[in-house]
């Protein structure tokens, strides 16, 4: 038995270097981010907007209206960075900019982290259905974790003639 283990264990380390390597993550993976979203429960205007990746990266705009007025905006870029990681790099109204590693992509789920940073830590997408896109922000405050949810359901773009 512990001729047949000492086998197995070396055939697999053995033969590790010839099974092919992971694929690293590309941008074109998020293509499902892409598009108008509305916030459900948000006055009209309030949403996210992202643009087909294209030339290793994606932008974001998001905007919240209450009351007939803009409260606030965030200007988004996620973008393949010179180490070869997926960032998103967030530039909120009224606050510094901030940048966040991808840690992990699936076909509808993409998380950025940046232990570092104050609140939030982590950013999520998740792609509900084609039609429903869940945003959230979590991190820790004081100790304890907190997470927000901007609910987003997909909306048509409105041409830029408004027509």
């Amino acid at each position: 038995m512990k001729f047949l283990t000492t086998l197995s264990t070396s055939l697999l380390f053995g033969l590790a270097p010839l099974l092919p390597a992971a694929e690293p993550s590309s941008i074109d993976e998020l293509k499902w981010l892409a598009g108008c979203w509305a916030s459900v429960g948000g006055e009209t205007g309030s949403g996210e907007q992202w643009t087909m990746p294209a030339g290793n990266t994606l932008f974001g705009v998001s905007r919240s209206v209450k009351d007939g007025n803009t409260v606030a905006y965030e200007f988004m870029q996620i973008r393949s960075n010179d180490a070869g990681e997926i960032e998103f790099i967030a530039r909120p109204s009224g606050q510094t900019g901030a940048t966040f590693v991808m840690i992990r992509l699936t076909e509808n789920e993409v998380v950025f982290e940046n232990p570092q940073h104050d609140f939030p830590q982590r950013i999520i997408y998740r792609l509900e259905n084609p039609a429903s896109l869940n945003a959230s922000i979590e991190g820790d405050v004081k100790g304890v974790t907190r997470t927000v949810n901007f609910p987003l359901q997909r909306i048509a773009c409105e041409p830029a003639n408004g027509q």
